[in-house]
């Protein structure tokens, strides 16, 4: 299914009925819409696994409709997270239609045809990725975008020009693409049209987005971290009613902070962003947009390198760690999150 997880598929959806499917969480990882990196982090897929369902089961609480149907036991079984004495890499969850858009070439810019999308689609994937943004940590794609012109202050509801690690006075509400080859930023008003949605479609996104955040927030507040960021995906189920579907809550989904130290994917990029491999990737997104190629990768001249060994201990440390914390079960044998800190300080040390 993707780079990061699999999908079991144990009845499909019908254009009128939802289906159900395992989600196979492995301990793969990716960045920059690479796809599947050269290494494996131990631990990863169950412990985004046990983050994701926390979220979902919490989410549930406040009446928001979620695909989650629990996670599968030794036995099996799909159950609650009370139930669970084990790590486990398996969520069941409810299906909908992915409706692909169609893709040309037009005056050698790539095109995607959305008409598929209208107010009437029911039991769908939203071709949508929903983001919240509570803060603005490095890294942050915004102050990228910001700078190439790709996006303006008003574009953002911004009334200053933003500085690394501000935290913001209310959240910013921004949205992209998902199904494209690479994930592109659209306005709100693009979104719209893009996914065939009215007005009141909307305003319950940025609803449910809202419960999201403030739920994600709590969440991360367990394990003693600050919610900087992070993205929900949405469908609408076989009524057209709005359902919170892929994973969410989680190190791969969020951008979750330390005492202003990254704790989540970012560790893995910020180390990608030294190496000579992330200067390829680059180049080869800014060729494939001149030249109308939609398989950019083709173009990158190398392949990204291993992580350093004792980087990707810390960072598989980090995922369980965070996993238990958050969910108050000690599921996996780990260090606690501030002992995982205090050794990526040393390794950042080491590397400075």
């Amino acid at each position: 299914m993707g780079s990061v997880k699999d999908l079991q598929i144990l009845t499909k959806p019908t254009q009128t009925a939802m289906g159900t499917g395992r989600f196979l969480f492995s301990d793969r990882y990716s960045v920059f819409d690479w796809g599947e990196m050269p290494d494996h982090i131990d631990g990863k897929g169950a412990a985004l696994c046990l983050m994701g369902a926390y979220c979902f089961e919490q989410l549930e609480k406040l009446g928001v409709k979620t695909h989650y149907r629990g996670l599968v036991n030794s036995a099996g079984k799909a159950v609650r997270l009370d139930e669970l004495r084990d790590p486990s890499s398996i969520m069941e969850v409810a299906l909908v239609n992915v409706y692909s858009p169609k893709t040309s070439v037009v005056n050698r810019k790539i095109v995607h045809d959305y008409s598929v999308y209208t107010s009437s689609l029911k039991n769908c994937l939203i071709p949508l990725e929903i983001i919240y943004r509570n803060g603005l940590p490095e890294g942050s794609s915004v102050f990228k975008r910001l700078a190439q012109g790709k996006a303006t202050l008003a574009d953002l509801g911004l009334d200053h020009q933003p500085k690394p690690g501000e935290t913001l006075t209310k959240p910013i509400f921004d949205v992209s693409t998902k199904l494209e080859e690479t994930d592109r930023y659209v306005t709100w008003t693009e979104a719209q049209k893009i996914a065939g949605l009215t007005d009141p479609e909307v305003s319950d996104i940025k609803s449910v987005l809202l419960k999201a955040d403030e739920t994600i927030t709590k969440a991360a507040s367990n394990a003693g971290l600050v919610n900087e960021d992070g993205k929900i995906e949405l469908a609408f189920d076989d009524q057209r009613k709005l359902m919170l579907v892929d994973v969410l809550g989680t190190l791969d989904e969020c951008r979750f902070t330390f005492g202003g130290i990254h704790v989540s994917k970012e560790v893995a990029r910020q180390f990608y962003k030294k190496t000579p491999w992330y200067n390829d990737l680059e180049q080869a997104k800014r060729d494939a947009e001149v030249k109308g190629v939609q398989d950019w990768k083709s173009l990158c001249k190398s392949q990204p390198p291993k992580l350093d060994p004792k980087l990707k201990t810390i960072i598989s440390q980090m995922y369980m760690s965070v996993a238990n914390e958050m969910s108050g079960k000690k599921i996996f044998d780990t260090l606690a999150l501030p002992r995982v800190i205090d050794d990526y300080k040393a390794f950042i040390g080491e590397k400075a």
